[in-house]
């Protein structure tokens, strides 16, 4: 279990982190959003124990980073993949990584393998790899301890669609193992397929949090017929409200199930060609909603953070 209680932090006078709090169960993965200088990185390093907090406390596994006797063996941590030494090559940074954590060397090639690293990319150095190649080994050794819980800071930097679709594989099967994962990301699309619960940052507050179900409920259903005005008909017979859309279709949006609609439909003599949930409020409408920023058409979601 990840936990964050209050995390506070200030540089002078002004306070980046303002009283975070939030919880990641085992099983489960967690996607912690935000905007450029929102605070995700910088929360993301206090419970890594990377910055002290102003105020507040976090815990993995019921300990503050700091104290865990062998802090990689609990939880393993990508934050900066661009961090590590570019002489080195990717066998090497793992079996330095191993000696530091009291691994097994010989779990090296195995989670080399795991990560889509052959050998003649291991045997490269570090300085020579791609940034996405970058990503897979400092994924790597954040697996290579066997941790119980995962804390990885825009993992999807740099991988193609082949990768991302591999890191969503990897990270549902860690969480389905029983283990605990928090990842910060820009690219929302990702996180919606990705993870099973949310917590959302601006200027440095939570502003939203809880499951996926939860933050992205259908606002309703979108229902189609052959004959229009009678659909209509129907719905006002059963006293169900619903607006006309551009489309011609009818968006029923009063607590209605699908198979009540289907019913209403059938009793009528309404043929239904179009039923399912209205998901036009997906992740990217939640995000711009509770943040307050917009959409850049040339930048897209900020990538970086600098607070």
């Amino acid at each position: 279990m990840i936990e964050a209680q209050g995390l506070t932090k200030r540089y002078g006078s002004a306070t980046v982190v303002h009283d975070v709090s939030f919880t990641c169960e085992p099983g489960t993965i967690t996607g912690f959003l935000g905007p450029n200088g929102a605070g995700k990185s910088t929360t993301l390093r206090m419970i890594a124990g990377l910055t002290p907090p102003t105020a507040g406390s976090a815990t993995v596994a019921g300990r503050p980073f700091a104290q865990l006797p062998n802090p990689s063996r609990v939880v393993g941590t990508l934050l900066d993949a661009s961090a590590m030494h570019v002489g080195r090559t990717g066998t090497a940074t793992l079996q330095l990584a191993a000696t530091m954590a009291g691994v097994p060397s010989s779990r090296v090639p195995e989670v080399l393998r795991s990560v889509g690293l052959d050998e003649v990319a291991a045997k490269r150095r570090v300085g020579n790899y791609s940034l996405g190649m970058r990503q897979r080994l400092g994924i790597a050794q954040a697996l290579l301890p066997d941790p119980q819980a995962l804390i990885l800071d825009e993992p999807a930097n740099g991988l193609d669609p082949e990768g991302i679709a591999w890191m969503r594989r990897l990270l549902r099967g860690f969480a389905d193992r029983g283990g605990t994962v928090l990842l910060s990301s820009h690219l929302l699309a990702e996180v919606e397929a990705t993870v099973d619960r949310l917590v959302v940052i601006g200027h440095g507050r939570i502003v939203a949090q809880g499951s996926l179900d939860e933050l992205l409920g259908s606002s309703g259903l979108i229902v189609r017929a052959t004959d229009g005005r009678a659909l209509e008909r129907a719905l006002d017979e059963a006293g169900l409200r619903y607006v006309l859309r551009e489309d011609g279709a009818l968006g029923v949006d009063d607590g209605a199930t699908a198979e009540q609609v289907a019913r209403i439909a059938r009793n009528a003599g309404v043929l239904i060609v179009e039923l399912r949930p209205d998901d036009r409020a997906g992740l990217e409408d939640l995000f711009f909603s509770l943040t307050g920023h917009g959409h850049d058409a040339e930048t897209g979601i900020d990538v970086s953070e600098v607070a």
